[in-house]
């Protein structure tokens, strides 16, 4: 991004594409971002903006084939941008500016976290705030009674099993979605962990969902067809 020029939603608002947003929190599953968000961009009616956290942005240093530069994302048609948390101070702020992180919830039709580690869900279960993502997350509006359309976060947690199964883990999940209801329905939808081989050796539940899985929740949720081998 032009670091002189502001993110600003109303530029989009009419430009007839569903809006992603998808953002990614210190996990070895981040190594799926890359491919959940070329899925969601070959749909032609989709634009895919993507956050990382900084400890997310270590899994993807060009290390390997799986691991692409971040960076190299933005070649990828339909992918119109990467936002880091230096993106929400690229230059002094003065009255009048645009803030990037109400621009973006202003954005977004849906934020997809994939995957949410524990300790971003810790933090987003009590209201903490102190990166672009959680940013984003804080400011959401949960009633659609300011954006004028009720919108959704989808969580994909990954951790090791142990930290899953943390009674502090049920805790939260448990005040995210209760504190994030209008009364009638909850605007987070938990996209549940599987059981697999973990990245760090143990064998249990707590893995991301398959990303493969994730993709298709949320075509299901904003209602985009599934794409065969192929399309674009």
């Amino acid at each position: 991004m032009d670091p002189q020029k502001r993110f600003n939603a109303a530029e989009f608002a009419n430009d007839g594409k569903v809006h992603i947003l998808l953002a990614a929190s210190g996990s070895v599953a981040t190594i799926k971002l890359p491919l959940i968000a070329q899925s969601l961009a070959k749909h032609q009616n989709v634009s895919v903006r993507i956050i990382t956290t900084q400890n997310a942005r270590e899994f993807l240093q060009g290390q390997a084939g799986e691991q692409p530069a971040l960076e190299s994302l933005v070649k990828i048609d339909r992918i119109d941008g990467i936002h880091f948390d230096t993106d929400e101070w690229s230059k002094p702020w003065v009255r009048g500016d645009k803030i990037l992180h109400i621009e973006l919830r202003r954005w977004a039709h849906v934020l997809v976290i994939a995957p949410l580690s524990a300790n971003t869900m810790a933090k987003m279960a009590n209201g903490i705030s102190d990166n672009l993502l959680l940013s984003v997350v804080r400011a959401w509006d949960t009633s659609g009674m300011i954006d004028m359309q009720k919108k959704h976060v989808m969580i994909a947690p990954a951790m090791n099993t142990a930290m899953w199964r943390h009674p502090i883990t049920k805790k939260q999940l448990k005040t995210i979605d209760q504190d994030w209801t209008d009364g009638e329905e909850s605007s987070v939808i938990l996209l549940k962990p599987i059981e697999k081989e973990l990245a760090c050796g143990d064998t249990g539940d707590g893995a991301m969902m398959d990303w493969r899985q994730i993709v298709m929740r949320v075509e299901a949720h904003i209602g985009l067809p599934k794409l065969l081998d192929g399309d674009t």
